[in-house]
């Protein structure tokens, strides 16, 4: 296993920042929610009286990386759904705000980014709403149903693993050992020239999205996103080791993910990976879907509006 995680970790220490959009502008009919944050906003659609779910966006992206996914829910006969899309602040031209980073030493984005959905879900009275979260949102979606069991109905993981520190270390790694390897990336992307850090992402972000057509609004939402908020986040994905909470969900889970962009990492690879980091929750799904990158709403849009249907619809 330790070369599976080896091999890994060089896939996955190259993402500084994962911004992107489907290509569609805002729509200038949805509207923001009645809610004070200096972490989140967030963007309501769809029918008001409808069913809710939440869609949360991964590192440096923009709430619009969900705009098909809205579309095809808003098109579905005899089902009404609320949708509440959440914008991270520092991440696609958001100002910083709260996650901000003012200091020296990395602060949590994530973390308290999951507080504050809970606290939406809790002060707007959603009743067990469906969670989606892609990538570092997979991340926030864990968290939140982990330590608010309560407030989530469904949950739904996109290409993300609980912890990714794994791929960063030795077997036996905990988010203690694996720090001072986040410690020395957060120090390298926060501090990196602005030009060398656009190109590490514009390589990053090319490999994660196959569909040619879709790159390059996810580089603009890169580049509009603070540097050092993405590296605070980066970092804290790597130091964060969320396996010992799994067996708190109680949310009916599914997970979705893609073989490892490498030539190295076989689709067993990958499904052994995935099955290891998820055994603490033995309830969860483990659906892999083919031919495509990170970005599975992009490259399989229809594999994956067929999974997010089947699982919400499920029993």
């Amino acid at each position: 296993m330790l070369r599976l995680f080896a091999i890994a970790a060089a896939i996955l220490a190259a993402p500084v920042a994962a911004g992107a959009q489907d290509g569609h502008a805002t729509h200038p009919e949805h509207g923001h929610a009645a809610f004070q944050s200096d972490r989140i906003r967030v963007a309501v659609d769809g029918d008001m009286d409808g069913r809710d779910i939440i869609l949360i966006p991964g590192l440096s992206s923009s709430p619009e990386i969900w705009q098909g996914t809205v579309d095809h829910l808003a098109a579905q006969d005899g089902v009404g759904w609320r949708i509440h899309r959440i914008q991270v602040d520092g991440f696609a031209g958001a100002p910083p705000a709260g996650n901000a980073q003012t200091g020296t030493a990395p602060t949590p984005v994530a973390a308290p980014v999951a507080e504050e959905i809970a606290r939406y879900i809790r002060e707007q009275g959603l009743t067990r709403p469906a969670v989606v979260g892609h990538s570092m949102g997979g991340t926030i979606g864990l968290m939140l149903a982990a330590r608010h069991p309560d407030r989530v109905g469904r949950l739904m993981v996109v290409d993300m693993v609980p912890f990714m520190g794994a791929m960063f270390s030795a077997p036996g790694a905990t988010a203690e050992t694996v720090a001072p390897v986040a410690d020395q990336i957060w120090a390298a992307q926060s501090n990196s020239p602005r030009d060398a850090y656009v190109a590490q992402a514009t390589a990053s972000i090319t490999g994660m999205i196959n569909t040619e057509s879709r790159r390059e609004l996810a580089l603009q939402n890169m580049r509009d996103s603070d540097q050092k908020v993405s590296a605070a986040a980066f970092r804290e994905l790597i130091a964060t080791d969320l396996r010992p909470e799994l067996s708190r969900i109680t949310a009916p889970t599914e997970v979705l993910y893609v073989k490892f962009n490498d030539p190295r990492m076989t689709p067993q690879i990958t499904d052994a990976i995935y099955q290891a980091s998820y055994a603490g929750l033995p309830g969860a799904t483990l659906k892999r879907i083919d031919d495509s990158a990170h970005f599975i709403m992009f490259d399989q849009p229809r594999a994956f509006y067929d999974a997010l249907d089947a699982f919400l619809s499920a029993k």
